[in-house]
């Protein structure tokens, strides 16, 4: 019986494309080069391009670029987005433009400051295309299962197999990810075709194999009920039919990646991003004390690891403004001021809320103010 994962299609590792190893295959220009990331725990096995860099995104999801060029990537040679803004986390809800726009204008939290996260939120649940893209380089990934703490992983032997597919005449080179979920995911859609004849075993594996047909499970002699009289050389019905259904179990579909796991996994890659900016910023004390006789102004300064802050925005208020009040604040110098108006033995906490210009992402710190 010939080997092949539910067609006739042989496929060489000779086809197989090679990384060598590296973010970056060359381009031109020096200078300020930068890595990015493609979401936070990466994505493996894309081909990227950007105005002066290409290559293959590392197992961290890495590519160079400089700043203000754009991205475009491909898995093997089938597109997935095309000039996207080039960043230090490229995350899926910034391939669309759209989605980017949408992005710029914050949300409110429960304590009435401004917040990215609930825009996010919404986007995921509400945005067919983002949701379609994902389960579908969800399914790509080796595993077919991305667990917490686990980036995408398309390996070589899964982009030489799709290339192999797309360039078969029956097969779309491209993808609409824009269609409804329901066409998008359908039986016999682009992109279960395309993974229907995708082996995520290796080389030679059993399961890559085209089942055996019901002539031939028929054909096979009965499994003896004594083992003592069991051939070694012999495939019974049992076996054949045993196999069959593991190889059908095996062809893997969209069906294998639904929505809840799409958007787990949106979640769990978006926050982590923002804890990473989180953790860049920090403010020199978390906690103060002032008599209840001293009114002057304070001022508390937000900092950052390794350089001056660079806000675009910014914003606070205290939980409870009759012992701490807010004073004002400003972007320009990452500052909040604020003053004692209670009596001794309350206290407040302050949250500062601010926005990186590098970012449309707001990041809270707080300090707890007692008044003795």
């Amino acid at each position: 019986m010939k080997l092949v994962h539910l067609t006739r299609l042989f496929l060489p590792l000779s086809v197989a494309l090679v990384c060598a190893g590296c973010l970056d295959s060359g381009g031109s220009g020096g200078g300020d080069t930068r890595t990015g990331r493609i979401n936070y725990q990466g994505l493996s096995g894309l081909t990227y391009t950007t105005n002066s860099q290409s290559g293959e995104t590392n197992k961290t999801g890495e590519f160079r670029y400089h700043p203000g060029e754009t991205l475009s990537l491909k898995v093997g040679n089938l597109p997935i987005i095309d000039n996207v803004p080039a960043q230090d986390f490229v995350s899926f809800l910034d391939f669309q433009p759209e989605l980017r726009e949408a992005l710029k204008t914050p949300g409110l939290n429960e304590t009435g400051l401004k917040d990215h996260r609930p825009v996010e939120l919404g986007l995921i649940l509400n945005n067919t295309e983002l949701q379609n893209r994902t389960r579908f380089l969800l399914a790509l990934d080796w595993s077919g299962n991305v667990s917490e703490g686990e980036g995408i992983d398309i390996r070589d032997r899964v982009v030489s197999q799709l290339n192999a597919v797309i360039n078969d005449p029956d097969i779309p080179d491209t993808l609409d990810f824009s269609v409804s979920a329901t066409e998008f995911a359908a039986e016999d859609s682009p992109a279960n075709r395309i993974l229907q004849r995708i082996c995520f075993y290796p080389e030679g594996d059993r399961l890559c194999g085209e089942p055996p047909t019901e002539e031939e499970i028929n054909a096979a002699p009965p499994r003896p009920g004594n083992e003592d009289d069991l051939d070694p050389n012999e495939s019974y019905q049992e076996d054949l039919q045993s196999l069959a259904d593991r190889i059908r179990e095996a062809v893997r579909t969209l069906a294998d990646v639904d929505s809840e796991q799409a958007e787990a996994y949106l979640k769990r890659e978006l926050a982590s991003i923002s804890r990473h900016y989180g953790r860049r910023y920090f403010l020199k004390a978390y906690l103060a004390s002032h008599p209840a006789s001293d009114t002057d102004i304070k001022t508390v300064k937000v900092q950052q690891i390794g350089g001056e802050p660079e806000l675009d925005e910014i914003e606070a208020i205290s939980t409870r403004p009759n012992d701490i009040a807010v004073n004002a604040w400003s972007w320009q110098t990452a500052e909040v001021e604020y003053f004692v108006d209670g009596a001794a033995g309350g206290e407040s906490e302050i949250l500062i809320n601010f926005r990186p210009e590098d970012t449309y992402r707001w990041l809270t710190k707080q300090i707890r103010v007692i008044i003795e």
